[in-house]
This record gives C-alpha cells, structure tokens and sequence, in this order.
C-alpha cells in the first residue's frame, strides 16, 4: 500500500478545506474543544438537554452569531462567518448545532430577514446574544414541507389593533419545534394572514410564548415531544393557540403590513412570489444542514480509518502477522469512496457559502443569484444529508463491535444526523423542487409548471417565477449533441470523459422529462396532475444527478487549482474516485443509453479498486486534513490505543515463541510429523 503514497502536507490541504471562513471554522471548533458542550450518552434526558443550553450560551460568547448583524447593530454582515463556525460544532455534538441554528439562525434570521428596524432593536440583538431565547414555529401536523397550506391563522382585529392567533383544528398544532418543550420564551409563528376578510397567505409573527418563569403565556398550549431517535439536546415540543393576542406591530412586515384599519400593503404585488420571497430568505437552515453533514461525514471517517490503519485481523503474510484492516481491499472500497465523496461535498460546500455570502451581504442579490442559490442549498442539503448516514454506518460496520459502543461516536453520532434528512424539507420534497427548477433553465414553460396543484405540493405554488437558473451545462442540447469526442476517451479516468458521462446523463433525463411533462400544460387539472404524478421517481433521480454533477465540478475545479504536484496528484485521486464511483452507481444507465461499451465498463471497477489501494496510502494525511483532534474525535478506537494493544500482543507471541515450551499448533505437527521437527 505504501508504494502509492505521496509526500503530502496535511495543513496545506485543511487550508483549501476550510476555505474562505477559516477562522470561523477555528472558532467552532475551539468551542467543540470546552468539556461544558459535550454529552454523555447516559445522561438523563433534562440533564442533556441543559448541557445543550449551556453551551449554546457559550457559542452567543463567541459573538459569531453577531457576525450575520449589519454594522448598526454591532455586526460584520458575514452570513457564511456564521454558518461556518456553527457546522463546525457538530464535533463537540449535532445537538448543538441544531439547537444554536434553530436559535441564532431560524429564530434570529426569521426576524433579521422578515423584520424591520425597530423590531431588529426590540428583539433581534437580544436573540443573537442568547438572552431573548426562542422557536421557529412553521412545521405543523398535517403540513410538513407544504408550508402554503398551513392552518394556523392570524385574524386582525382593528377594534382593539392587534392579531388574533388560532390553531383552528389539531392538524394545525405546531409540531416539532426546536425550544419549545422547554427554553423557548417567544417564538416566530408562521400562519395565514387574514385582514378585512381577505387571506394573503403565510406571514411571520413575533409571539411570546412562555413568562419570564417559564409558564405558558395565555392561550399557549405546550407540549414536549419528549424522548426522540437521537438529538436528546434539543427540546422539541408542540404549540397550538387559542385566540392568543399580539398587537398589530408584532407582525414581521418586511413584506406585508398592515395599518391600523386592517388595510393590507406589500412591495410585492404577487401573492405567490411573496411567499417565495419570504421562504427565500430563510434559505441559512438548508445551508447549515448541508455542511453540518458534511463535518459529521469527515468526523466518521477520521475515527473509522485512524482505526483502520491499527486494528489488524487475519494472518495472510506468514502464521504470525495479522492484516491490518485498511490493507484489505475490501475495506479500502468501503471507507475511499466515502473519504472522496466527503471531499466533493465539503468543496461543493465552499461554493455554495459563496453564493449564500453573496446573496446576503448584497454583493450580488440578483434574482438569478437568488434562485441559483435556493436551488443549490436544497439539492446539497438532500444530497449531503443522505451521504453522511451512508458514510456514517459504513464506518460503524467498518470498525466491527467496537463502532457499535456509544464511546466511539458512530452510532450515537448517526442517531443524531437521521432527522437532518427532513430537516428544512425532506430531501425528497427538496429535489421535486430541485427538478422542476432545472426543468425550468431548460425551457422557459416549465418555469411555469403547476399542473393541478402539483407544483404546490413540491414546494412551489406561484406561476410569476422567471427564468430559473441552475447552472446546469449546456441546457436544451438535443441528445445527439452529447456525443462527444470524449466519449472516445481511451483512459476511463479522463476528467473529460467523466465530465461527458455525468453532464450526458442529466442533458438526456431533463430533456426526456420535458418531453414526457410538456402535453400537461393542454390536459385538465386533473389529468396533469395525473401526469405529474407519474413523473416523480424521474424528477428526483434528475435532481441527484445535477448535484451529483455539481459536486464532482467543485473537485474537479479544487484539483487543477493545485499547485504542489504531490496536491494535484491527490485531488485528481479524489475527483476519480468520486466520478468513478458515481458512474459505477449508474452504470446500467449509462450501458442502457449506450454511453459506455461493454468493454470500457469493465474497466470502472478494476480502476477504483486500485485508486482506493493509492487513497489508502495517504489515508492519514487525508483525515489529518479535517483538523480535528483527539477532543473533536472522542472516540477510544481512534485515540491510538488498537496500536498499543496490538504491539502488546505482538511482543507477547515473540516471547511466547522464544520459549523451548511454546506450544505447537497441530496443523504444523501433521505437517511436520513430530513435535521437534
């Protein structure tokens, strides 16, 4: 294995890892290295949940949640600053993360990006410093990801200039709300605004919840979800509301107001395009989550290969010398892959902090910004979140008995990511969204899709939308464009012929969904939905090939901006690893549609067998490059202890052997015929 190893500097490598936002990465994980943020797995479960508090606490102290505030408010305007120090406290734990964002992020960001100034100076300071604590109260019982069909009401009522706020029926109650079971003291209600007998959809109000003491205000209902399948730090819980009572300037008016005669005014004419507007600029959770997950995946991986590279099993060499687990071929086809895809994730990443820096510091808001932005954070969320369970197990499975004990991370840290996957949209929902938005770069009707409310229940509801911009290669090619001289490539690990498979393949599935969704827009209502319907395995499989092309794009960019030959030679690795793999995911696609011959099919498994072999030689250097440490990892396997046991037992047998009374194994006697032969 060592043959393939290069002359590699860890350091130089986490510096293109962290990217533009190190130090905010530096500070996370600063924080994640104070004992105060940790959980013990046998804690109970309000001891757990105060821990979490604490911490958040100390993550307000670091003033990063600050960093997203204008210059007036004691701020840097740094969106990404934020995001990236908070994904980065996932090593201390996931609960933190998410109970931070929903606190900084949804609560804060809710009244940050929907409020006014005198509601910034009232509450939003406060929040971002951890003493005003609150919910993000959107997700209800009967409608999750369909957030335009919320039943929570907020009726104005002129004689006394305030809102009244109802849960109409108990599909309606808030459900899953981070900080409700237990520390919220306000929270951001999101319901239909209904004034002069006129609903003009979903707005954000800001509505106490509990007293100073901790009791329920009047007409607040509070329930605690109690013991979930992992996040034991996060206390989510349940809201209703009987005719509760907030005056008319608790309404978050940065998109519709309302005067004190219940006249309705907002700078949007359309009501649809409102909506997307408002849901636009909360985009920060669908970013968090994806490099949260990203950070949970190279935190898996830095505990299953330090352990990898010390547990041995087996002899194969000679009697006596046992394999070490990272030498077997095997092993190195489960973890490589995974290390090479956490790898395009994390650059992905960096790329889509770009974009959310750029939209929200104003550098450049543009509408097509905006909705490159929106429809990158949803396909990286749904793509990374389900990555980082699958690297995650395959590392629990790839450390044996030992990744099952709740010491060593894995199984605890899995538990925790499960949710992310519904998280802010499940990842399914996400990518019909993803899909219909690609649909729309490829030609301007689709931009317009809502066939029978369909686009509704994708997470779409408006038909004003303009021209969508994806970024997706080359859009609207006929098929036959596609066959390209690189297609004729000789070496399977060509970047250019990697690039033609995975951009050939997502041309083809959107052109061929056009094709199959066009006859909608001269059907009825409902036979369009009916056609749409049947359209919906295609689209999200559409989706996760774009961002799957997306991801392999960022490494493929990482890897030519290389300098260091020894660099360049292990992001090219990487970048094969990962565009090999995801053609070998694909292949009865690509054989189906003629784009690879038999021949060179062949040829996909026998080269990522030996990219693994050469990844696993730098495999250290590779997970040195996370920057995390012993404290980040807190996980026995990896602190160095197999090696010791190992080279306790390796000295025993050498002992034991030099003895004249060492026994002597039967196999060796039936060879040999006599003990002392």
């Amino acid at each position: 294995m060592n043959d393939f190893a290069l002359d590699l500097d860890p350091t130089a490598i986490q510096t293109i890892l962290d990217g533009d936002w190190a130090d905010a990465r530096h500070l996370g994980r600063q924080l994640a290295l104070d004992e105060t943020t940790h959980l013990d797995p046998a804690d109970d479960l309000e001891t757990t949940r105060a821990t979490t508090l604490t911490a958040v606490g100390l993550m307000a102290a670091t003033e990063l949640p600050m960093a997203a505030l204008p210059a007036a408010l004691g701020g840097t305007n740094e969106h990404a600053r934020t995001v990236a120090g908070f994904e980065e406290t996932v090593t201390a734990s996931p609960s933190l993360q998410i109970k931070a964002g929903v606190q900084f992020g949804l609560f804060g960001g809710a009244i940050l990006h929907l409020g006014n100034p005198d509601q910034h100076a009232q509450w939003l300071v406060p929040a971002q410093k951890g003493q005003l604590l609150g919910s993000f109260a959107m997700t209800e019982i009967g409608h999750g990801s369909d957030v335009a069909a919320i039943g929570t009401t907020a009726t104005f009522d002129p004689e006394t200039d305030e809102f009244v706020i109802d849960t109409p029926f108990t599909a309606a109650t808030k459900e899953y709300i981070g900080n409700a079971a237990r520390d919220a003291r306000a929270a951001v209600v999101f319901a239909q605004l209904i004034t002069a007998g006129v609903n003009h959809g979903v707005h954000a109000l800001f509505v106490p919840v509990r007293t100073e003491a901790g009791e329920p205000m009047p007409g607040v209902s509070i329930s605690d979800d109690g013991f979930k399948g992992g996040l034991r730090g996060v206390d989510n819980g349940r809201f209703a509301f009987d005719a509760v009572r907030v005056p008319r300037t608790n309404l978050l008016d940065r998109y519709g107001a309302v005067d004190e005669t219940g006249a309705y005014t907002s700078p949007i004419d359309s009501p649809g395009r409102r909506f997307f507007t408002m849901l636009g600029t909360l985009v920060q959770g669908r970013v968090s989550l994806d490099g949260a997950a990203v950070v949970a995946s190279k935190l898996a991986l830095d505990i299953a290969v330090r352990y990898g590279l010390e547990r041995k099993q087996f002899t194969t060499v000679d009697d006596y010398t046992e394999t070490t687990l990272l030498d077997y071929q095997q092993h190195q086809r489960r973890l490589m892959p995974a290390l090479a895809a956490t790898y395009a994730s994390a650059l992905a990443h960096e790329k889509l902090l770009t974009s959310f820096e750029e939209v929200f510091s104003g550098a450049d808001d543009s509408e097509e910004n905006r909705a490159l932005l929106e429809t990158r954070a949803a396909a990286f969320k749904a793509d990374s979140t389900w990555m980082a369970l699958d690297v995650i197990q395959e590392c629990r499975e790839a450390c044996g008995g030992a990744g099952f004990m709740a010491e060593n991370r894995l199984v605890g840290l899995r538990a925790d990511m499960d949710v992310y996957v519904t998280f802010e949209g499940d990842n399914t929902v996400l990518l019909q969204l993803v899909a219909k938005r690609i649909l729309g770069d490829y030609a301007k009707e689709f931009a317009h899709i809502d066939v029978g409310g369909a686009a509704r229940y994708i997470g779409t509801q408006a038909a004003e939308h303009t021209l969508y911009r994806t970024g997706l290669a080359n859009a609207g090619l006929a098929i036959s464009d596609v066959f390209t001289p690189n297609l004729s490539e000789r070496r399977i690990r060509s970047g250019r012929l990697q690039r033609t498979l995975l951009e050939s393949r997502l041309e083809v599935m959107v052109s061929g969904l056009a094709a199959a969704l066009r006859p909608a827009a001269r059907l009825s209502p409902e036979k369009a939905a009916e056609l749409f319907n049947s359209q919906q395995h295609e689209l999200v499989e559409m989706a996760r090939a774009y961002v799957e092309l997306e991801k392999w794009k960022a490494i493929d960019e990482a890897m030519k901006e290389q300098k260091d030959p020894a660099q360049e030679k292990i992001f090219r690795r990487l970048r094969d690893t990962y565009g090999l793999s995801l053609i070998e995911k694909h292949m009865g696609w690509h054989l189906m549609y003629g784009r690879l011959p038999m021949s060179r099919a062949r040829q996909v498994g026998e080269t990522l067998n030996r990219l693994c072999a050469k990844l696993a030689a730098n495999a250290l250097d590779l997970v040195d490059a996370f920057g995390y440490g012993d404290d980040h990892r807190r996980a026995t396997i990896a602190t160095g202890i197999e090696a010791e046991r190992q080279a306790e037992a390796a000295a025993y047998y050498r002992r034991a052997r030099a003895q004249r009374d060492y026994p002597v194994p039967e196999k060796q006697l039936r060879k040999t015929g006599s003990r002392t032969a």
